[in-house]
Parts: structure tokens; sequence; C-alpha cells
């Protein structure tokens, strides 16, 4: 959708980017929410690519939009209209909470980044839960949950199994965050005694609910004998996938000024695509192509998405690439990544799926 990039580009972008970027972000999705959506025509580039199942669902192509754009649910239909295959809402939390101090998100153009420390800000599980029971879903809708930060991860496990209880029956499938760094402590659930405690706790509940698929979202900034023991730990209470990865605290070979408001905070965009890789090949190896991967971290490119599934994702998700390339994104990685396949002679994405390993 040539035309549609450009004008964002020279025209759109240069507008938003103005504006402080929390504001912009929300101006987007009012937007969206009063149709922006309709003015973008999707029709045929999503298409280009094969539904393909993962972990019991179909999925209209493995483009997804990560956890943190729509938070409370306001525009899954108008991201699938701009040709995204799933929405992954949130994160939610059990109880409303407005989040951290504001400026709170930040942009980093020369590095195609962004800094976040909105602590998630979100309107509770059970208004979110009501509106997505609304909405005539036109694709696989996951639920993002994750720990209020009022609450002591003693009493992590409740808080999950509460938020759980109001968003199972609405998503299609849930995802456990563990990994954001602006929840104090919350990436100490990752370790395996906690990780232990959790899953099991989630698990039965959700058998008890009714089985849905339940993926959980890491972290980059693990060793490799961490990520394995996340690993052993998924395998052991079948959780269906994992998403591959949340931001990073590292701040290394950025272009951009580092001053003290840049400090603290998840990174994500272009400067995390390597390290995610390198997490997707590493969690693929180890479980022998066993655990379903959802790679995200760097993709702005139909290129930077084919490269995630060649390194042993089966879907793809982004946020960044999406805010800084505007509304004909998905359709532009959709299309993209059908010619790649068509050029290298694969006949879908299944056969690419951890091609770069050997």
């Amino acid at each position: 959708m040539p035309a549609m990039s450009k004008l964002f580009e020279k025209l759109i972008r240069p507008l938003l980017f103005r504006l402080p970027p929390e504001i912009a972000h929300e101006l987007g999705v009012d937007a969206l929410r009063l149709g922006a959506a309709s003015l973008v025509s999707t029709s045929t580039g999503d298409r280009q690519l094969d539904e393909v199942e993962r972990f019991g669902l179909k999925f209209r192509n493995p483009l997804g939009i990560a956890a943190g754009f729509d938070k409370n649910g306001m525009v899954v239909d108008q991201l699938t209209a701009l040709g995204f295959g799933f929405v992954e809402v949130g994160t939610v939390t059990l109880e409303p909470q407005t989040g951290n101090e504001k400026p709170r998100l930040f942009r980093l153009p020369e590095d195609q980044a962004l800094i976040n420390r909105l602590g998630f800000n979100n309107q509770g599980a059970k208004r979110i839960a009501e509106r997505l029971g609304k909405i005539s879903k036109k694709c696989v809708v996951g639920v993002n949950i994750g720990k209020n930060r009022d609450v002591p991860n003693e009493q992590a496990v409740e808080n999950y199994l509460g938020c759980l209880d109001q968003v199972h029956s609405v998503a299609d499938y849930i995802a456990i965050n563990i990994s954001s760094p602006n929840t104090p402590h919350l990436r100490e659930l990752q370790e395996p005694d906690h990780l232990a405690i959790l899953l099991g706790a989630i698990q039965k509940r959700n058998s008890d609910l009714g089985l849905k698929p339940v993926l959980v979202k890491i972290a980059p900034d693990l060793s490799d004998a961490e990520i394995e023991a996340i690993v052993d730990g998924c395998l052991r209470f079948s959780i269906s996938g994992v998403i591959a990865t949340n931001t990073t605290v590292s701040r290394e070979g950025l272009k951009t000024h580092n001053p003290e408001r840049f400090r603290s905070g998840g990174l994500s965009g272009k400067p995390l695509a390597n390290r995610s890789n390198e997490v997707i090949s590493t969690i693929f190896r180890y479980s022998k192509g066993n655990l379903p991967i959802v790679g995200v971290g760097g993709v702005f490119t139909p290129a930077d998405a084919f490269e995630k599934i060649a390194a042993g994702a089966c879907l793809i998700q982004a946020y960044t690439g999406f805010v800084y390339n505007g509304p004909s994104f998905a359709f532009d990685i959709c299309s993209g990544l059908a010619q790649i396949l068509k050029t290298k002679g694969l006949a879908n994405i299944d056969e690419a799926i951890g091609s770069a390993l050997g």
C-alpha cells in the first residue's frame, strides 16, 4: 500500500510526533474507534498469507498486534480491519489502575524505538471483559493478564487467578505477563519456584473454567539457563506457548543520548530485534520445536518478520513498528512476507519455522 505508507511518512507521522507520545497514542486509538480504519483498504494484503492453526486456534494470518497497544479492548475489530491476524488486549489487571507517573512513554526516532514505563494502566478486568463480551470478534483475541502493582508477590497467584476468572470467557487465549520491567518485582515470578506455583494454579483454574490456550510472556534479559528453566516449566504444565519477548531494560548500543528520563522503563523496537531472535532460537532449540513461540521485538519490515519465523517463531507480533509505520503496516508486512516465501520457494509459513537453525 505505497500511497498510504508515503502519506503517513510524509504528513501524518510528523504531525503525530510533534505531540507527546502518550497523547499521540490516545489520538490514534480514538481515530480508530471513530472509523479511521475504514479509510485504509486492506482487502487483499493480509489474505496473501494462508490461514494458520496454532494451539487449536485458527489465525487469519500470523501477524498480531502485541499487548500494550489496545490495553482496554477499545479497538479490536478496527485493528482486524487494518489487517492484523490477531489482537492481544492488555495488559489487564484484576483491579483498575492508573499506572506510573507521567511522562512515561518516550520516542527514540534515531533508534526506531520506544521506552515505556506505563505500569499496566488499564480499566480493570471486569470492565474490559464486559466490553470484549459485546463485540463480534473478527479474529483471534488474546487477553494478556498481569499483577496489580500494590499486590506483593506472595499474593500474586490469587491476583492472577481473580483476573483469569474475569476474562477467561471472552478470551481465545490467555497470556501470562510475568516480564514487564515496570511493575516492581514482577520479573521475579519468572524464577523456577515462583513460576511452578503460578503456572500450576493457572492451569488448574483454566481446566476448571474450560481449557483454553495459555501462553507465558518472558523477558529478553535472561540467561540461556534461565530461559531453559522457563521452557521446562512450560512443558511440565502443558503451557501452549511462549511469547518472546517483552521489552528490555538494556540500553546497549543506542544512538540516542541517554538522559536520566530514559534510564528506567522497557525499551522496544529495532534495538530489541536481535536479542529477541536469540531468545526465540534458544527456546526453539531447547524445546526441540515442541513449544510454539510468538516472536515479538523489532518487527518493522517483512524481512524482520521472516527472521523471527526462521529463528523458530510460528506467530509474530508487533507494536513499535506499527507506531512508526502507520495504518498500512499489517498490509505491508503480510504482503511482503508472502513475497519472501514465494521467492524462497516455500509453500507456507510452516516450512520456514526454524529454517535458520539448520
